[in-house]
């Protein structure tokens, strides 16, 4: 019987390929079933993505029947929560390149689903529980388990990197779509606390976690899937220091990324990208009553649809970016973005304001399914979790940024053509990043 893998894994039970460091041929013998390693994870990310469902619970919050909060004050647990995510996946991801991504999954989810369960006793004079239920435990533990999928499924699916990943954070997209009426209808039975609806939430969230975590684990050394070998992947794009996608060089530790420029650069892309696309996605519904003249009825089924276009935006972006590169793909998130955002002000036609609306939540979510796997092209995935995880410091910056600036420049008067045109204006100039970024070079990997 195999022996259990170091890294986190049972004991392979199936069949694999794996490289021989002699001859680089595919040998056979017992692995899991990486597709079913794929599934857990998605359902994993789709517990967690609930997090994107928030305005429907802010908006409960807000309402005179039940708290009476603010706009600002119901929107702090949400802002507490974008802004823990790094932390959560920094320390995350040095964990699991150590200890393997079953261990962190699995503390991560229970840290997540207890601050989502302390939250259900909040109340209006409780409103500190919230903070620390739903947003600081909420938000560590939800960035322990997002960057568990990205970093471990790079391993498992080395010739279609781009692909993988955006199919694994498209569940962390499409968690809205499923607790949005879901969530609602939780409230509705407590319109006047509707923090109850955490509870049952919180132990849905716990068990699905446990069940897919419970099923992570990495491949083992020197694994190549079936029917790949490193000498028929032939060059990725993006990487000059490599024959394949299973690269025969030594990977980047996470203090030797953090010396090259292309970390920065790369975390530039993603920030950028963030405050691009959050801008919108924070006054979706308003700005589609406002400039295109949707009912609020109209408005808010219009934000549950788009919430699709996010998580398949992870999809297609990671898949395509396979097949044109990595630059050129963040070069159509970027411009993309800055076109429509640009556009969006002057459209009073609500089919055209949903399309345009809908390629921007595409390249959004196109960001988060592309990067992860620009980072192991660079960098490998040895220490994927690491060197991802402490990149979605420009997650946290853009989700606080974006809706700032477009708050401030909407302003009271309703300028929603300022407000999208400085940003349409910064994701246009933001695509120099790409333009300027590559590969690093042998001579910057330190050894």
């Amino acid at each position: 019987m195999t022996a259990p893998d170091v890294q986190g894994g049972y004991a392979v039970t199936e069949s694999r390929s794996a490289t021989t460091a002699s001859t680089g041929e595919a040998t056979t013998t017992g692995a899991p079933n990486r597709w079913l390693i794929l599934v857990a994870a998605v359902l994993v990310q789709l517990a967690i993505g609930a997090v994107y469902a928030w305005s429907v619970f802010g908006k409960a919050l807000q309402a005179p029947e039940a708290f009476g909060w603010s706009k600002s004050k119901a929107s702090v647990p949400f802002e507490v929560v974008i802004g823990m995510i790094f932390v959560g996946s920094y320390i995350g991801g040095r964990i699991q390149d150590r200890r393997g991504p079953r261990v962190v999954a699995l503390v991560g989810g229970v840290i997540y689903s207890i601050g989502v369960i302390l939250a259900s006793f909040a109340d209006a004079d409780r409103f500190w529980l919230l903070i620390v239920g739903y947003g600081l435990l909420g938000g560590f533990g939800l960035g322990m388990v997002y960057i568990v999928p990205i970093a471990m499924l790079q391993k498992w699916f080395p010739d279609k990197p781009g692909l993988i990943t955006g199919i694994a954070v498209a569940g962390f997209g499409f968690g809205a779509v499923i607790t949005a009426p879901l969530g609602q209808s939780l409230i509705d039975n407590t319109p006047a606390m509707p923090t109850k609806a955490f509870l049952p939430l919180g132990i849905g969230y716990l068990v699905a976690i446990l069940i897919g975590a419970s099923l992570f684990q990495n491949p083992p050394k020197g694994y190549v899937p079936p029917g790949l070998t490193t000498a028929a992947a032939g060059p990725a794009k993006d990487k000059p220091v490599a024959t394949g996608p299973v690269a025969a060089r030594r990977d980047f530790t996470q203090d030797e990324a953090l010396r090259t420029p292309q970390w920065y650069l790369l975390t530039a892309i993603l920030t950028l990208s963030v405050t691009a696309g959050i801008s919108l996605i924070s006054v979706a519904a308003g700005s589609a009553t406002d400039v295109a003249g949707y009912s609020k009825v109209a408005a808010a089924s219009l934000v549950g649809t788009l919430a699709i276009f996010n998580g398949g935006g992870r999809i297609f972006w990671g898949w395509i970016s396979d097949r044109i590169g990595k630059m050129p793909a963040f070069m159509g998130i970027l411009g993309i973005q800055g076109v429509c955002l640009i556009l969006i002000p002057h459209v009073a036609n609500a089919a055209l304001f949903a399309i345009l609306a809908a390629l921007v939540y595409t390249c959004y979510g196109g960001a988060f399914g592309t990067m992860p796997s620009t980072a192991g092209k660079f960098f490998g995935v040895s220490n994927a979790g690491a060197i991802y995880g402490l990149m979605l410091i420009g997650w946290s910056i853009g989700g606080v940024i974006g809706p700032l600036l477009i708050a401030k420049l909407i302003g009271d008067t309703k300028a929603y053509t300022l407000g999208f045109t400085v940003v349409g204006i910064i994701a246009l100039a933001a695509l120099v990043i790409p333009l300027i970024t590559k590969p690093p070079t042998e001579e910057q990997h330190v050894h």
